[in-house]
């Protein structure tokens, strides 16, 4: 077994524990007490795709990784909190459309800055461009690798 793919696999597990535990770190540091971090990498997602208009619960679930009851607890939680505001597309009464308040944009802006904070340190520990779109392409083969092990089964 290649010992390199499988400590990269390991590594992933933890990285995102990290990742999330970086996140509730940096909610506390501006006072975002309400918010789990994995509800505020919800918000992050929904502001990074840029739309205004708002997006399908199914674009989120099929763009993230959200398990269907998981993400629907937190959308609900989320709107209940005033962090999003959801309504039912025109087109399609099933679909439900999410989208960012003034409120969610404030933290999605926070944790925006964190994250160029973080590649700043990076860049500094001598992590260039291109360490890191090695290490982004090598993650997507694998990304791809697992989709495609998942669609064979």
């Amino acid at each position: 077994m290649n010992t390199s793919y499988v400590e990269i696999s390991h590594l992933i597990v933890r990285l995102q524990r990290c990742f999330l535990d970086a996140f509730r770190t940096e909610l506390n540091r501006v006072g975002v007490l309400d918010l789990t971090p994995a509800q505020a990498l919800l918000l992050w997602h929904i502001g990074d795709m840029g739309s205004d208009a708002g997006i399908t619960i199914r674009d989120l679930i099929k763009r993230g990784c959200y398990q269907g009851a998981n993400i629907s607890y937190n959308i609900k939680k989320l709107t209940d909190l005033g962090y999003l505001q959801h309504e039912r597309c025109h087109h399609d009464r099933r679909s439900v459309m999410v989208r960012l308040t003034a409120k969610a944009r404030t933290v999605s802006g926070h944790l925006q800055a964190f994250e160029e904070r973080t590649a700043t340190a990076l860049h500094k520990d001598g992590q260039g461009d291109a360490e890191l779109l090695a290490t982004a392409r090598t993650l997507r083969a694998i990304e791809r690798t697992w989709t495609g092990l998942e669609a064979a089964t």
